[in-house]
This record gives C-alpha cells, sequence and structure tokens, in this order.
C-alpha cells in the first residue's frame, strides 16, 4: 500500500513513531523491573518487537529511555496522589489517608513501577541525582499540602517534607523486596499517622 503525505492506514508518521515510543518505554519497564533480566538495550528492543533502529528514533541511549521511565512513574504518581487528596475534601487527615492509599494501590496494580523508580534507579549512579531530584519534588509536595492544612511554617516543612518522603522510600524498597511484612492496609495507616505526627 502506498505510503502518502506520510500516512499509513489512516496513522500519521508522528502518531506511529508515538506508539513506537510507548512500547519501547513498556518494554524498558518490563526488562528494568524484571530481577533475572539484564537491562541491555538489546533486551528492550526484543520486548517491544522492535529493531534498534526505532529505538535510536526515539531516544540516545539506554539511560535516556530509563530516565523517561522514572519521569512517567513519577508524574503518574503525583497526579495519582493529588487527585486522590483533592477528592477527599479539606480535612487534613482523610486527604493524607487518601494520598497514600491512592500510591499503595498504584504501586499494588503494577509492582514494577515502583521498583524501578524506587529501587532499581536508587542503585544506578546514573540515575541516581535524577532520583534524588524527584524525591526532593515530593518532599516539597508534602510540605506544600502540610502547610496548606496545618498552617505550620515552611522551613520546617521542607525538613518533615524529606523526612517523610525519604522514610516512605525505604518502606516501599523493603515492602517490594519482600523484607517488611506487612498488608497494604498496615503501610497506609502508618504512613498517614506519620505524616500528621510530623506536622501536626
Amino acid at each position: 500500500m502506498a505510503v502518502q503525505s506520510g500516512t499509513y492506514r489512516g496513522v500519521s508518521a508522528a502518531d506511529r513513531a508515538a506508539e513506537r515510543r510507548r512500547r519501547l518505554l513498556d518494554a524498558t519497564l518490563s526488562v528494568w523491573a524484571a530481577p533475572d533480566t539484564r537491562t541491555t538495550m538489546t533486551a528492550v528492543c526484543a520486548e517491544a518487537g522492535l529493531t534498534e533502529r526505532y529505538f535510536y528514533e526515539s531516544f540516545t541511549g539506554l539511560e535516556q529511555a530509563q530516565t523517561a521511565v522514572l519521569d512517567d512513574v513519577a508524574t503518574e504518581i503525583e497526579s495519582t496522589t493529588l487527585a486522590a487528596a483533592e477528592a477527599a475534601g479539606p480535612d487534613p487527615a482523610q486527604r493524607i489517608h487518601a494520598a497514600i492509599t491512592a500510591f499503595v494501590d498504584l504501586l499494588l496494580a503494577d509492582p514494577r513501577k515502583g521498583r524501578v523508580a524506587i529501587v532499581e534507579a536508587g542503585s544506578m549512579p546514573a540515575l541516581r541525582s535524577r532520583r534524588t531530584e524527584l524525591l526532593r519534588h515530593f518532599a516539597h509536595l508534602a510540605a506544600e499540602e502540610a502547610h496548606e492544612t496545618h498552617r505550620s511554617r515552611r522551613r520546617e516543612d521542607e525538613l518533615a517534607g524529606l523526612l517523610f518522603i525519604g522514610g516512605m522510600a525505604e518502606v516501599v524498597t523493603a515492602w517490594l523486596d519482600g523484607v517488611l511484612d506487612a498488608t497494604p492496609e498496615e503501610v497506609v495507616a502508618t504512613a498517614s499517622r506519620g505524616f500528621l505526627g510530623l506536622y501536626g
């Protein structure tokens, strides 16, 4: 079939490239999260069912693909938890409980996302700085939430936010590694009490 103006079977060249990029990101997530699979461009391409030519169409290298996955997961966590907090209304305890529940539910729905963003990225020197930036961003979001609901001092809010997010990262790491024997409900309840205790 002839290709006219970059359109093939009704799909534009830009849309086809975007679909290939999404397949490569999904494949990167799967390969990266698999404990028995070495994360390589070859493995990612095989998982996506695409050649290296298409990999380089979207990314300069494996590190860029992994960074994109990390950023996508962080964006999803942020949008999901903020939406849950807003839906919970003005009560501080209900807001934080809803946000943490949404976060834990996200990890339960797809544990790969927590593993690559919180566990695996921290072990890679090339991605460690980006992971740190994202954790500090979430700490700032926690501080903003606390300031809005508790009207506390911003400097103390930022310190408490770092404590909370750093603690959550360690809890999730232990939980995903199977070291922490806790139910999702226990994680949510304990994390919620911890947040409220820091800002109470």
